[in-house]
């Protein structure tokens, strides 16, 4: 106990650290037994420090996650989100394998006792961060409370036996709830693990004011500058000896942990024809023709024009208007019809503007539902004469067994609605219009409802607009078309030599990008995961692949040529060749402007010199300092100012990264109303420290792992 005591008091100083570790314990569970089950490559997602994770595994993992989202109201999703969630599975597998492997190096462990007893005390931090736990935490106490799971639980049951929506939600939450108690075991470990790691920051007094003033002590200065843009790249001489020099100098930023590929691509989107947008415009002005008469319902007209917007015979608000024409449809006059256009959406458009009106924002309401009731309409007349005389609703609906509690609505409720059935528009249109203490008689399809308006508070303005909306997509004859332009330049280019060679021919752009074996696409483009295996898995130096079609958004054809294979390791020279001479060119040209300034004294020299000249306020050592004249914020200008006296000079021009510097100090002064505290500066210090040491450790034990992610072949 009194080691869980001093986990948690050293806890809240790194929530957040791990944050990829939620799913630590899932991991360890579901891969215990990978070892051993993948017989054959094409069933391993990958390895983690020689141990094989199965992809049926993985798969799974990633299947439960996504029951644990639908159990929290996230559920459907897209591809990216659902990549995204692949790569969070993958990153806690191997954070958990970091940390199983130095807990059992030092004896670490966590006992079922352990998770038992946190749960019972209810404060750790690992609760917060385990999902579905920490949805049980009482946000008065803002501990666990057992008393709130037991009370869930009971009401699913009951709620299971009649209603099929609850009884998933039940299932589901027995499913993850076991999941969840192995998740916060591992949370536990993890803090175990942090609190080793943090016991090795210390802070002390002399530190402590040193950051507090670093943080706080501000400084005016005068600053001269030499934009390093004043001298023209061709002035100055880059070698291959300057470019490999800088290489060593920086060749540990060019590390990798990966194997990458280098690739060049085209892409080219299909886009409608002229023939497309005629045929689609004689559609929009069929439909503007029929909006400016009232022979046919507007619903009639959006439906057989296929329009992406639904017509719900409400009003809407500003918010629920399509964002391309919320600005000209509040501004248009009631009965205008507008002949059709092209937005910046790629759409055609026409829009018919009834009106507008201003309802309550909020509306407090009771119901009463006669519906399958005996003699409902007599029933309704007497009621709503009950109410009248004073009774109150909520008494009369106990004689039918009902509950008619007030409830409030928005008026924005029914917004986000892709139809809208003729009783709920009913009932929708009933509350948004009935005056404060008015009861109604509501006559719907299946049967009445009495509705009684108890308050109404705000006002939002609402429109009454109906809007056609159609893309402006290609045919498939246009498709047709674009497909075999492509596939003859694609026949043509036989490899990447002849892609860059027949590219201007046809009209398309070759492009380079370097990808890993991590990517979900090619360049961010949807559905390119077939070329993704094929540059991993088959293909050859200069070689490209076939024609990819449908990509992106079904809209995108699709080459790729393989340029070169970089192994894991450090990167070549020659990819980062122009990273490098920028580099170079930035050293060469502060080397001529610091000769240009050598011998300045005073800022009027050096402005002589043909420098600039910027006033810099509020100046501390913690916080880049942005120059006016070279418009970027500038690092080492901030540390030179900071370390140099009061009414002192520059020693020597400053090399900045878009200007050489020369600086006079005007002005001193700690930041007003700021006090320094040095009990609370070395905690604020210490738990900084800590965070950037566990961080550190971390990534430093990954780099010394053997991590194989061969995901891409089955995504």
């Amino acid at each position: 106990m009194a080691a869980i005591g001093k986990i948690r008091s050293w806890g809240p100083a790194l929530v957040g650290i791990l944050a990829l570790g939620l799913l630590g314990f899932i991991a360890q569970d579901g891969f215990s037994t990978c070892r051993g089950r993948a017989q054959m490559n094409s069933n391993v997602a990958g390895s983690i420090d020689g141990e094989k994770v199965d992809i049926q595994e993985y798969q799974a993992l990633v299947g439960e996650y996504q029951e644990l989202l639908k159990l929290q109201g996230r559920d459907n999703l897209d591809e990216d989100q659902l990549n995204s969630l692949r790569d969070y599975i993958w990153e806690i597998t191997v954070q958990n394998k970091i940390i199983e492997k130095e807990a059992k190096k030092l004896g670490l462990t966590v006992t079922d006792e352990e998770v038992i007893n946190v749960l019972k005390e209810g404060t750790h931090p690992a609760i917060m961060q385990t999902p579905l736990i920490s949805e049980f935490v009482n946000p008065q106490t803002h501990t666990f409370d057992a008393t709130r799971v037991s009370a869930y639980r009971e009401y699913m049951k009951s709620q299971a036996q009649t209603n099929a929506q609850a009884a998933e939600q039940y299932m589901l939450f027995e499913q993850c709830w076991p999941r969840m108690e192995k998740m916060l075991a591992q949370k536990i470990l993890e803090n175990k693990y942090q609190m080793l790691l943090a016991g090795c920051v210390l802070s002390n007094p002399v530190q402590a004011k040193a950051d507090f003033d670093n943080r706080n002590v501000e400084s005016q200065a005068i600053v001269a500058s030499l934009a390093y843009n004043k001298i023209n790249d061709n002035e100055v001489e880059v070698t291959e000896a300057d470019i490999k020099a800088k290489y060593d100098e920086l060749k540990e930023g060019f590390k990798t942990y990966q194997d990458t590929r280098d690739i060049k691509y085209v892409a080219a989107k299909v886009v409608a024809s002229q023939k497309d947008r005629e045929q689609l415009m004689s559609v929009m002005n069929k439909a503007y023709n029929e909006l400016l008469g009232d022979s046919i319902a507007i619903s009639e007209i959006l439906r057989s024009s296929q329009s992406t917007v639904a017509y719900l015979g409400l009003p809407l608000s500003r918010a629920a208007l399509p964002s391309d024409l919320a600005d000209s449809i509040t501004h248009m006059n009631a009965g205008q019809v507008t002949a059709p256009f092209e937005s910046r959406d790629n759409t055609f458009n026409v829009v018919k503007f009834m009106g507008k009106v201003t309802v309550a924002d909020s509306i407090q309401y009771q119901m009463l539902s006669l519906v399958g009731a005996p003699n409902a309409a007599a029933s309704a007349d007497s009621i709503i004469k009950a109410v009248a005389a004073g009774q109150p609703l909520d008494s009369i609906s106990k004689n039918y067994g009902q509950r008619s509690e007030k409830t409030w609505m928005r008026s924005t409720e029914y917004e986000s609605a892709n139809s809208m059935a003729a009783d709920n528009k009913t009932l929708f249109s009933a509350l948004l219009n009935t005056p404060v203490g008015q009861v109604k008689n509501i006559t719907l399809s299946q049967g009445n409802i009495i509705l009684l308006v108890n308050d109404r508070r705000g006002s939002v303005e609402k429109y009454d607009v109906a809007i056609v909306k159609r893309p402006i997509d290609f045919s498939n004859e246009t498709y047709n078309e674009a497909y075999n332009k492509f596939s003859q330049f694609v026949s043509e280019s036989q490899n990447v030599a002849g892609l860059e060679e027949k590219a201007a021919e046809f009209g398309y752009t070759v492009l380079d990008r370097t990808i890993t074996n991590a990517d979900h696409t090619i360049a961010g483009i949807r559905s390119t995961h077939d070329a993704l295996r094929w540059i991993f898995n088959e293909a050859e130096d200069n070689q490209i692949s076939q024609v990819y079609d449908r990509c992106g958004n079904n809209d995108q054809l699709l080459v790729v040529g393989l340029s070169k294979v970089n192994p894991k390791g450090y990167a070549s020279l020659s990819s980062v060749e122009e990273n490098l001479k920028a580099e170079v060119l930035r050293d060469k040209k502060f080397a001529k402007l610091a000769e240009q300034l050598n011998g300045v004294k005073t800022i009027a020299d050096a402005q002589a010199k043909g420098a600039t000249i910027d006033t810099l306020r509020s100046v501390t050592f913690a916080s880049p300092s942005y120059v006016p004249s070279v418009m970027m914020p500038e690092v080492a200008l901030s540390g030179a100012i900071a370390g140099a006296e009061k009414g002192a000079v520059a020693k020597a021009p400053v090399k900045g990264y878009g200007a050489a510097y020369f600086f006079q100090v005007i002005d001193r002064a700690p930041r007003s109303g700021v006090q320094f505290d040095a009990t609370q500066q070395m905690k604020t210090l210490r738990q900084q420290a800590m965070q950037q040491t566990v961080g550190m450790a971390l990534q430093e034990l990954r780099t010394k792992m053997d991590i194989e992610d061969n995901r891409y072949i089955f995504f």
